[in-house]
């Protein structure tokens, strides 16, 4: 049973450790952000990261992210990967010649998010995108797990990305994680932590294990798992390469009002909602049946409800109601382990919401609903 600091109101819905609830997030967000910004900045320092994304006068611009931070002399971007040392950048993870990450041959068919319309797992767009007419069986998925993150999810369940973001290790670059690459890997997943502050580094290895695979006439797939929240320009050839390969670009949209973005995630969801617009309207028209975007979001009790989820919805059919949409059950986790897992009458609500604007909506992680 939590308790909200600014109204009073108990409730097992309301995250004791966040400090707030939901009305007062959307009522009263001046007063309410200031309280979850002392929770980002507590949980942030434990891992020597900056409470926020630093905006340091005379400092120097990063740019690969959509944090845009910029790092004065001896400081660090919100992602722990960039530094200013004597008034250069040094990037320790996501360039070409450095990843942060861990990897591993995840066997399909797999149990990502998109597994319902991914050829990989079902054989969608055979012969051109996929091996066989139903799942690759015997071929695996190259998972990137990349160790960093341009968000702050207090619910975050990957949360340990964050050792890796302060040790700068393990390294590879991009050349030997493209050499990962072999014939029993008919796709590419970079998530993490979150592809976003290092796509430099996922579009190199990209690059080069498809040109491979093209020179051995063999079918490779490339996917990022993302939040969306990187520098527009990166985010469009992600999007390229996800067409060309028969891929997909899975947006993480976390929430429809931007005050509780800020107050979960740490920061505004204005550029991820640009990002996905972008590509949208660019790219999806382009290969409706086999789609390069979709879209999910975790159902926070308490936080994430029918509301939130009807506001992504519509967004998303603004675009094309084709768009795939996966609603995902949120078990506790990180600060926000105080909260119940999702219940099934709120999945079913949600995905109600969902399918007033769309036509292809999902719901995930049903063995966790209660």
């Amino acid at each position: 049973m939590g308790k909200c600091r600014i109204c009073g109101v108990e409730a097992a819905t309301v995250s004791d450790k966040l400090g707030v609830c939901l009305r007062c997030i959307k009522e009263r967000p001046e007063k309410a952000l200031e309280i979850t910004r002392s929770v980002h900045a507590e949980s942030r320092a434990v891992f020597g990261l900056p409470a926020e994304a630093p905006r340091d006068v005379g400092g120097l611009a990063c740019g690969v992210c959509a944090n845009e931070c910029v790092i004065g002399v001896g400081k660090c971007g919100f992602c722990g990967l960039v530094w200013n040392v004597d008034w250069r950048l040094e990037r320790f993870g996501g360039t070409a010649e450095r990843g942060v990450l861990e990897w591993y041959y995840d066997g399909l068919p797999t149990n990502c998010v998109s597994w319902w319309f991914c050829p990989g797992c079902t054989g969608a767009g055979y012969p051109r995108y996929a091996i066989k007419s139903s799942a690759e069986f015997g071929y695996a998925n190259l998972a990137v797990f990349y160790g960093a993150c341009s968000y702050d999810c207090l619910f975050c369940q990957n949360w340990h990305y964050r050792r890796l973001s302060v040790k700068h290790e393990p390294v590879l670059s991009a050349e030997d994680l493209a050499g990962k690459v072999d014939a029993h890997v008919s796709c590419i997943c970079y998530f993490g932590g979150d592809p976003s502050p290092q796509m430099p580094h996922s579009l190199e290895t990209s690059r080069i294990a498809l040109e491979r695979a093209k020179a051995e006439k063999r079918i490779l797939r490339v996917c990022w798992e993302t939040n969306g929240y990187m520098n527009p320009r990166l985010a469009e050839k992600a999007a390229e390469i996800a067409l060309e390969s028969g891929g997909n670009i899975k947006f993480d949209l976390k929430c429809w009002t931007e005050a509780l973005n800020i107050a979960l995630c740490g920061v505004s969801n204005k550029p991820t909602l640009d990002n996905f617009r972008m590509i949208g309207e660019k790219y999806y028209a382009r290969r409706r049946e086999l789609p390069v975007l979709g879209a999910s979001t975790l159902l926070i009790p308490g936080y994430v409800d029918a509301e939130e989820v009807e506001g992504i919805a519509k967004f998303i059919s603004e675009i094309d109601t084709g768009i795939p949409y996966t609603l995902l059950a949120f078990y506790p986790c990180y600060v926000m382990d105080d909260l119940p897992t999702t219940s099934r009458k709120q999945a079913l609500e949600c995905q109600k919401a969902a399918e007033k604007y769309l036509e292809n909506t999902r719901i995930g992680n049903v063995h966790l609903l209660s």
